[in-house]
């Protein structure tokens, strides 16, 4: 089967239109969510091998992705709604229950369905970012949500620059048309810079990224992932000669479409509700997440980097989990990097359930 050719079923749910594509027939479901800027494309190495090993795999085009609908209401992106998507799904598709797996944004959307609906989602693997709590995005200094996310942000960033998910959030910075203008130059570069193939800083060379102090890790952050005043994230990025090795042309020019199709005002959206998920997400403070649930990080991944204290500390608040695996050498885009360990742990962690 060519991997643009899966099934696809189209759902109705929470006024909203959310499409699928789905590997395999019978057997229990795993529910993929994809993250920024992505699409149900992004989990194409995973849904053969979940299907082979004899489960229904489903991947998303996340609300405002893809030919998933796209509301007008920036509030209509905030993760608890997401997760009544997700819910959605699960029923529309005659089940009770799922496994949920995120990457990128994804990963926040699958965690906080697991923690807040247990009674559905029996289990949870997160890749990229940890468990955070209502802090979503466990940022160095705010790990499971203690602090308001936008106080955070504004500490990271400091005074010269502001933290791309501002950056993203706020139309007056002009992320929108920044990458409208070369949707495809800005994906190449900006997958190249996340990914494990890009260099390290040479200050960086031989140091041990998810060893550095709590400065060092603002430092760090605000150097890779904040945006100069006045400057554009493309800025930040390596441009590359070519794609890197594990993301072919076809793949690429896919996910290109993808993008070129939906437009970016609705993914962008996603990163305007840090607050307000954060504050719906209040009266789950103190419980713990509480089904089994796995983690996959790259070593080189600038969100493994901040997000280390989460992980570090995920047994106060995650009671069952059955793995953390930092992946040597990996960047951000774990399912394209590397997809043969990405679908090893997966289904390692899915046959122990």
């Amino acid at each position: 089967m060519s991997a643009h050719d899966y099934p696809t079923q189209t759902i109705y749910a929470n006024g909203v239109r959310l499409n699928v594509h789905i590997a395999g027939t019978g057997g229990p479901l795993v529910l993929l969510c994809h993250g920024f800027p992505e699409s149900w494309y992004s989990w194409r190495h995973q849904l053969d091998a979940l299907a082979a090993a004899g489960y229904r795999a489903v991947a998303l085009d996340m609300r405002g992705y893809g030919r998933s609908s796209k509301p007008t209401d920036r509030a209509a992106y905030s993760v608890p709604r997401l997760v009544e998507d997700n819910v959605a799904v699960v029923e529309a598709l005659g089940e009770t229950s799922a496994v949920v797996v995120g990457h990128d944004f994804g990963a926040p959307v699958a965690w906080t369905s697991a923690w807040t609906r247990p009674d559905v989602f029996c289990a949870v693997a997160g890749l990229s970012l940890p468990f955070a709590g209502r802090g979503l995005a466990a940022l160095p200094g705010d790990p499971f949500g203690e602090r308001r996310p936008s106080e955070i942000h504004a500490e990271i960033a400091g005074e010269d620059t502001v933290f791309y998910q501002d950056y993203f959030a706020d139309p007056t910075y002009g992320a929108e048309s920044e990458i409208e203008a070369d949707i495809r130059a800005w994906l190449a570069a900006g997958m190249y810079t996340l990914s494990g193939d890009a260099p390290v800083p040479p200050e960086l060379e031989g140091v041990d990224l998810l060893d550095l102090p709590y400065e060092a890790v603002i430092a760090f952050t605000r150097a890779t992932m904040s945006i100069p005043h006045g400057n554009t994230f493309f800025s930040r990025f390596i441009v590359p000669d070519t794609l890197p090795p594990w993301l072919s042309q076809d793949d690429f020019d896919y996910l290109v479409s993808e993008l070129e199709h939906g437009g970016l005002r609705a993914p962008l959206s996603y990163y305007d509700n840090a607050d307000n998920a954060w504050e719906e997400l209040a009266p789950f403070v103190g419980t713990p997440l509480s089904v089994p649930a796995l983690f996959i990080a790259g070593e080189r991944d600038t969100s493994t980097v901040w997000s280390r204290d989460a992980a570090r500390r995920a047994h106060e608040h995650v009671k069952d989990l059955r793995g953390e695996h930092i992946l040597a050498g990996a960047g951000h885009w774990l399912s394209d990097e590397r997809p043969d360990e990405v679908n090893r742990l997966l289904l390692d962690f899915l046959a122990g359930l």
